[in-house]
């Protein structure tokens, strides 16, 4: 069941080629949230240059996630989609936020320390600052609930530390952010898949959204498998395939003869990853199509863009407003 009549935020970095991970865990969750929610959808652009990045390719990143947004359902008559550094108020609350905010939260975030380690030659203050920014992007919309993944979770944890701390110092004001959980699984990688997909594994892990039929058919025909069998309970390759079936295919019956057939080491992967591949083009190409369309008319996209920026800085700068105010800044 999907809530209704909250306000929602989610944001998503501009870092590249979209794949079904993605689209599974937030974006198709997305879709379904905006029929009966208020929600704000962001571009993060700003998160996206706390490490090493091509300008002029940030800025067709920029684009091209807006698109795939659109592609995949995202309604601009239902929803307000954006991108963040066009909103200048969420810089502004982040160095409002950043002055209630412990140096020691943030230097004992995972996320900093994988970054750091990973970027050494190229450690900055808003590796740091990270999480601030996503506590200023939040909070500025005062939301329900935020969908994100649970590799997000010390990160809202740092965030409600940062709203108790305002609101004991300044007045009560900001509510405490919700996490939403999605219902479905994570997508596993097709070739080891003890690891969640990532592109950052090399492509042949990844189900892209763009993907062509023939491409999609070669990965899967080359996706690791295993024998099942009523003990296999742990991640495997063959149950992160049929995971992956069960939840594209509207078919119970089906879906049920191919759980029994993997539980009892019958299923035939000859038959089964054609099948599989079939269903992911089946799901893939009216998203490739529209995606098409979007990207040949960018002044569309442009306006639609335009006008998410204009409703999102209505919301944003009474938020920022009020919280100047609580500070003592106006």
């Amino acid at each position: 069941m999907f809530p209704k009549n909250k306000i929602i935020f989610s944001a998503m970095q501009p870092t590249g080629n979209l794949h079904l991970g993605n689209y599974l865990g937030a974006l198709k969750n997305w879709v379904n949230l905006q029929k009966d929610n208020r929600c704000f959808f962001c571009v993060a652009d700003l998160h996206a240059i706390t490490i090493p990045y091509e300008p002029k390719e940030l800025t067709k990143k920029v684009f091209e996630l807006a698109v795939d947004f659109l592609a995949a359902g995202i309604d601009p008559e239902k929803s307000i989609l954006f991108v963040q550094s066009h909103v200048p108020e969420h810089s502004e609350l982040m160095w409002l936020l950043n002055t209630i905010t412990p140096i020691g939260e943030l230097e004992r975030m995972t996320q900093y320390k994988d970054k750091i380690s990973e970027h050494q030659k190229s450690i900055n203050a808003g590796l740091l600052n990270y999480p601030i920014l996503m506590a200023a992007d939040i909070l500025l919309y005062q939301p329900d609930l935020i969908p994100v993944g649970d590799d997000q979770t010390q990160h809202i944890e740092l965030i409600s530390d940062i709203v108790r701390r305002f609101n004991n110092t300044f007045g009560d004001y900001f509510k405490e952010p919700k996490v939403y959980e999605a219902t479905i699984p994570r997508v596993m990688s097709l070739l080891e898949p003890t690891k969640k997909m990532s592109k950052s594994y090399g492509p042949n892990h990844c189900l892209f959204l763009a993907d062509e039929p023939e491409v999609i058919r070669k990965k899967i025909a080359k996706a690791v498998t295993d024998e099942g069998g009523g003990k296999n309970e742990k991640i495997s390759g063959g149950k992160n395939l049929l995971q992956l079936f069960k939840v594209l295919s509207d078919d119970k019956n089906l879906k049920q003869q191919l759980e029994n057939q993997y539980r009892s080491g019958e299923l035939k992967y000859s038959e089964f990853k054609p099948l599989l591949a079939e269903t992911i083009i089946k799901l893939l190409t009216p998203i490739q199509e529209k995606r098409k369309e979007l990207i040949a008319k960018p002044k569309e996209v442009e306006k639609i863009l335009r006008a998410g920026r204009d409703q999102a800085r209505l919301i944003a700068g009474k938020t920022l407003s009020e919280v100047k105010e609580k500070m003592g800044l106006l």
